[in-house]
């Protein structure tokens, strides 16, 4: 009994013995390879740019890793990491690996073109006669560190403050994104046709802009590398109307009541409301009139000349400085963007010029509003209109009528305020109902078009 008993406990540790050294084995050739993992989205070099690196190996842990980058047989190391065996199977060595390489295309000596970068990473396995289990994982990046290259073709261009002006330049075919900047304003540029990769971009010198504003023309091109030029202008000064209005309690009633459904502050009184209307939501309106501009149509849209409202008087200026008085004391300030145009109550509103309706709903201060977008980022707005008669999406011609005069909105009569944004800038609308001024700064540069084909 006793011998049965010993000999079972020896085969009973031999089998333990056996099973260990399988799983001994196992754990020496263990077949799992390093897990690589690359963080970068980028995929032009145009300056010095991180590459994050993770590998891991849940086996025997990391033996070495390498990052090689290749253009064209040109062969840079940028790494080469050995990680010493620690501890029995290398328990406590290293099993994650964490790393940004800076790859800087000036530094490195590399061309104009694409580049791979592989990163390879062995473990302690001893498997492949000992040389471990291999992760290779590669990425490829194009190397583009010139800029686009900016031609100016319209010669000196000459423009009011609050008016507007049109240049046309050539830009190089990897250019992806252009304009032209006035101070911290930007003027997105467009293809007219398929020219010579020439390009036309209206801007505006906005009323607020610098006593010296800063123009140029600026381009980015698909890999983000960014280029600016100058071009040859003149800025003619212009000085804007200062007038007083004087604010009565009546007016302000009605101006609050009207804005009742609005986010005012309940506990102000009417004339804090006010100024709340004229201050904040007058902000408010300008932004979001700025992002509807935004959807302005590559293509012209737009014929000369632009019609004025007919048999209406002037009853603002653009531009003018409007100075608020309540009970004698001086309470805002406010700049005039449009035109106010008057004549007989709730007159017809025409379209001022071909385009497509982009909004026609109530707008804040504007009241009842319209706004048309002619393409290439010229679009006009109607405010203050008693009713609506178009849509949203719809096409409407010069002269077709859009709506009727009235005084909504934040007016105090009848009458139509009438403006004109380039690219969310408001511009002097007086300036393009006359058919001189569209010959010899628009239409005449446009000829340039048929030169260059």
């Amino acid at each position: 009994m006793m011998r049965s008993f010993k000999r079972n406990i020896l085969i009973l540790v031999a089998i333990l013995i056996c099973i260990a050294g399988f799983i001994l084995i196992k754990m020496i050739f263990e077949g799992s390879s390093p897990v690589i993992e690359i963080s970068t989205d980028v995929k032009f070099l145009t300056k010095e740019t991180p590459v994050t690196i993770n590998v891991s190996d849940k086996g025997r842990g990391l033996r070495r890793i390498e990052v090689v980058m290749n253009q064209e047989g040109k062969v840079f190391k940028l790494l080469d990491k050995r990680f010493p065996s620690k501890g029995f199977l290398n328990l406590k060595g290293e099993h994650k690996f964490h790393k940004v390489i800076l790859v800087d295309p000036k530094r490195l000596p590399l061309s104009q073109g694409k580049i791979e970068i592989k990163i390879s990473a062995w473990d302690y396995s001893k498997r492949r006669g000992g040389d471990g289990n291999i992760a290779v994982k590669s990425i490829g990046i194009t190397v583009d560190t010139v800029p686009p290259v900016i031609s100016p073709l319209s010669r000196l261009n000459y423009v009011r403050r609050g008016g507007a002006g049109l240049i046309l330049y050539r830009v190089s075919s990897d250019t992806a994104e252009n304009g032209v900047y006035v101070d911290k304003w930007f003027f997105q540029g467009f293809e007219p046709q398929k020219v010579n990769n020439i390009r036309l971009c209206y801007f505006g010198i906005p009323v607020k802009a610098s006593r010296n504003p800063s123009l140029y023309i600026w381009a980015r091109d698909i890999a983000g590398n960014e280029t600016k030029t100058n071009f040859n202008y003149r800025i003619k000064e212009r000085r804007f109307r200062k007038r007083k209005i004087t604010l009565s309690d009546r007016f302000i009633e009605h101006v609050v009541e009207y804005f009742s459904g609005t986010d005012m502050p309940e506990q102000d009184s009417d004339i804090d409301k006010y100024l709340f209307i004229n201050r904040e939501i007058r902000k408010r309106n300008h932004e979001k009139i700025k992002k509807l501009c935004s959807q302005s149509v590559s293509e012209r849209l737009w014929e000369c000349p632009w019609l004025r409202m007919k048999n209406s008087a002037t009853m603002a200026n653009f531009g003018d400085i409007r100075y608020y008085y309540y009970k004698g004391e001086k309470i805002d300030e406010q700049t005039h963007m449009g035109v106010d145009l008057a004549s007989l109550s709730h007159a017809p509103v025409p379209a001022s010029n071909r385009g497509r309706v982009i909004f026609a709903d109530k707008l804040g201060i504007y009241g009842n509003a319209v706004i048309i977008d002619h393409g290439q980022g010229i679009l006009s707005l109607y405010g203050h209109m008693s009713s609506i008669i178009v849509q949203k999406g719809q096409m409407v011609e010069k002269g077709d009528i859009i709506g009727y005069t009235g005084q909504s909105g934040l007016a105090g009569g009848d009458h139509l305020h009438f403006a004109i944004m380039i690219n969310g800038v408001f511009v002097n609308p007086v300036e393009w109902w006359d058919p001189h001024w569209i010959q010899d700064n628009i239409e005449r540069k446009l000829a340039l078009l048929n030169d260059k084909r």
